[in-house]
């Protein structure tokens, strides 16, 4: 079983910034060895990719966040963070932390997800 917790959200105005962590946990889990995904889903909307990172430390990301947020991993840590900066009221969401093996999917065939984190921006 592999726990991941995330951290970091909150409330914050317009143009702001935020980091969040995800941090994972799991006897026989190979962090290093796994793409971690982060998803975000704001209210009556379905979940949406945001930005990820593969085991190699190659990153993708969605249109909409592209040269904001940042996406890294501390595999000594077994963290991995979302640099979120120039935040816009339309980023406000719950957001997600998934991990998955090797590669980022834009989509959300992960294997573990956290429990998601608030992201609040205000106008």
């Amino acid at each position: 079983q592999v726990q991941l917790v995330e951290s970091g959200g909150g409330w914050v105005q317009t143009g702001g910034s935020l980091r969040l962590s995800c941090t994972a946990s799991g006897r026989t889990f190979s962090f290093s060895t796994n793409a971690i995904g982060w998803f975000r889903q704001a209210p009556g909307k379905e979940r949406e990719f945001v930005a990820g990172v593969n085991w190699s430390g190659g990153s993708s990301y969605a249109d909409s966040v592209k040269g904001r947020f940042t996406v890294s991993r501390d595999n000594a840590k077994n963290t991995a963070y979302l640099q979120m900066n120039s935040l816009k009221p339309e980023d406000t969401a719950v957001y997600y932390c998934a991990v998955r093996p090797v590669r980022v999917a834009v989509t959300p065939e992960y294997d573990y997800w956290g429990q998601g984190t608030q992201v609040t921006v205000s106008s």
